[in-house]
């Protein structure tokens, strides 16, 4: 659904979204943006299906998410996203969440790099993508760094290996599911005000992870790394004190 320049889809919160208390949980949440993004690329006729033919994917470089409050089960919702600024490979985009009322549950930014998969190399944003999307003005938010800089003095935790559940269409762990990954070394109950991920390297089938947890005063930041210690990804979680 075309909303101005903005994209948006309407839903309602599903019992499968929601945690213990019926509140939406943070991986619902990173899944509507996920979502509205992918459908507006999928009416926009450069979807899954046009990507693959072209070798090309969007890879998520970044995310950066605020969150005022969350919704309830039942709640009805309304998930917007908008591209603000496409520059060599890369296309930045915001999203929100919005209530019934119109008032926003959460926002965020978001950086993309468009990749030949083939070469698995970034390639300059093409004629059919700019044509493609129609750029809005840049939400009104305090942009963090996109870098995330994790302190030292992390604790290493029991690595795991990645199982076919997590993985994507690209043939890759899912954005999400780094997030996922994270939020199980997060203290019980505690609000989280904003998350940021940063996306480093792919991790596929059967590839090791080796978690490395550093907290801070509020922040709590998750390093998933590889066995040589390299991070996949590090999201970095801001109210999460014990």
């Amino acid at each position: 659904m075309e909303c101005g320049m903005k994209y948006a889809f309407e839903s309602r919160v599903r019992y499968s979204e929601v945690d213990e208390n019926a509140q939406l949980t943070i991986g619902a949440l990173v899944n509507y943006f996920q979502d509205v993004a992918a459908f507006q690329s999928e009416d926009r006729g450069v979807g899954v299906q046009y990507l693959k033919e072209h070798h090309q994917a969007w890879i998520l470089s970044y995310w950066q998410i605020v969150i005022d409050h969350l919704p309830n089960l039942g709640d009805r919702v309304t998930a917007r996203t908008w591209p603000y600024e496409f520059r060599m490979f890369y296309g930045n985009r915001n999203l929100d969440l919005l209530g019934a009322d119109g008032r926003p549950y959460a926002w965020a930014n978001s950086v993309w790099v468009l990749m030949d998969m083939e070469k698995q190399k970034p390639i300059r944003v093409t004629d059919d993508m700019l044509r493609a999307y129609e750029t809005s003005e840049k939400l009104d938010m305090d942009y963090a760094p996109r870098k995330i800089r994790v302190p030292e003095g992390g604790k290493a935790q029991e690595p795991f290996k990645i199982t076919r559940d997590r993985l994507d269409t690209n043939h890759h762990v899912n954005n999400q599911q780094y997030i996922l990954m994270a939020a199980d070394y997060l203290p019980a109950g505690c609000r989280i005000r904003e998350l940021r991920a940063e996306y480093l390297q792919q991790a596929h089938l059967g590839d090791i992870i080796c978690p490395v947890v550093t907290e801070k005063d509020d922040l709590v930041a998750v390093s998933l790394n590889r066995e040589d210690g390299s991070p996949y990804a590090v999201v970095q979680w801001a109210g999460a004190a014990r």
